[in-house]
């Protein structure tokens, strides 16, 4: 699986960015639960935002709930994360991530369940 992610960029805090995260080869990532992560120089890669397979479920680190939200088009191949009243310590690199799975829930939010990563994409919020 390819993950392709964009949509980064620099923005005045209390702002907003959408994140695209789409798939090619030929991989369809309804068969996929997928995630957002993000990583800040020095720190470790921290689950972000969940989607199952159907989109019926959703999973959020409480740092962001109520400003940001995941969605996903099976048909597309796509899955992306609207960040509003972006916050400074929202800056970092957001990467998408794929876990297949049978199971209509989101797997997991640790780094280590996730099969496949894409490039990451620089999101700067200025004070």
């Amino acid at each position: 699986v390819q993950l392709q992610a964009s949509g980064g960029g620099l923005v005045q805090a209390g702002g907003s960015l959408r994140l695209s995260c789409a798939s090619s080869g030929g991989i369809f990532i309804s068969y996929y639960s997928m995630g957002w992560f993000r990583q800040a120089p020095g720190d470790e890669r921290e689950f972000v935002a969940g989607i199952s397979r159907s989109g019926s479920r959703t999973s959020y680190v409480d740092s962001v709930k109520g400003r940001f939200t995941i969605s996903r088009d099976n048909a597309k191949n796509t899955v992306s994360l609207q960040m509003n009243s972006l916050k400074p310590e929202d800056t970092a690199v957001y990467y998408c991530a794929a876990d297949r799975t049978s199971q209509d829930v989101v797997t997991t939010t640790s780094p280590r369940g996730y099969d496949y990563w894409g490039q990451g994409t620089q999101v700067t919020v200025s004070s």
